[in-house]
C-alpha cells in the first residue's frame, strides 16, 4: 500500500495508517503526522508538534499552553519533550483515567481531538486510504483539514 503504512495490531495485521493530530482548544487542526499503524503514539509526538505550519506564540507565565495527552503517551520521554516545546503537560497515566471522576457537564480534554478525528472520517477519501503514495495521502489529509478549519473559523462581523 505504499509508504507510511504498517501492520494494524487491531485488524488482523492488515496494513494501516496512524494519524497523529494536534488541535487547539476548539478542535481546529494545527499539526499532523502520518505513520504506519504499528508505530507507538509517543514516537510521533515531535513530528506532530513540528508539523504546525505557523510559529507558536511564546507561552505567557500567567497563561501556559497546555498539551493534553491520553494514556498512549505514558512514557518517560514525553514530559521531557513537552517541556522542550514549552507545553504544560496534562497526561492521564495508566489506570488514572478510570479512577478520575469528572464534574457533571465537564468534557474530557481529549474530546476535542477525538471530535476532529470524527470530522476527518466524514471525508470518505480519508476514511479508507486509497492513495499508495504517502505524499498523495498527506495532501488529501491537508485538504480535508483545511476544509475543517475553514468551516470552523470564527470570522468577525
Amino acid at each position: 500500500m505504499g509508504g507510511k503504512t504498517g501492520p494494524n495490531p487491531t485488524d488482523r495485521g492488515k496494513s494501516g495508517t496512524k494519524r497523529s493530530l494536534l488541535t487547539d482548544g476548539r478542535g481546529v487542526p494545527l499539526g499532523l503526522a502520518v505513520a504506519g499503524a504499528n508505530r507507538n503514539d509517543h514516537k510521533l509526538m515531535r513530528e506532530t508538534v513540528e508539523a504546525v505550519p505557523v510559529e507558536r506564540p511564546a507561552p505567557a507565565p500567567d497563561a501556559p499552553q497546555g498539551l493534553c495527552l491520553d494514556k498512549g503517551f505514558d512514557y518517560p520521554e514525553v514530559p521531557e519533550r513537552a517541556a522542550e516545546f514549552g507545553f504544560t503537560l496534562h497526561l492521564r497515566t495508566r489506570g488514572e483515567e478510570r479512577a478520575a471522576k469528572r464534574e457533571a457537564g465537564a468534557k474530557a480534554r481529549r474530546w476535542v481531538v477525538e471530535r476532529t478525528h470524527s470530522w476527518l472520517n466524514r471525508f470518505r477519501r480519508i476514511l479508507i486510504r486509497w492513495e499508495k503514495k504517502p505524499a498523495s495521502y498527506l495532501a488529501m489529509l491537508h485538504l480535508a483539514l483545511g476544509i475543517i478549519t475553514w468551516r470552523h473559523a470564527r470570522l468577525p462581523g
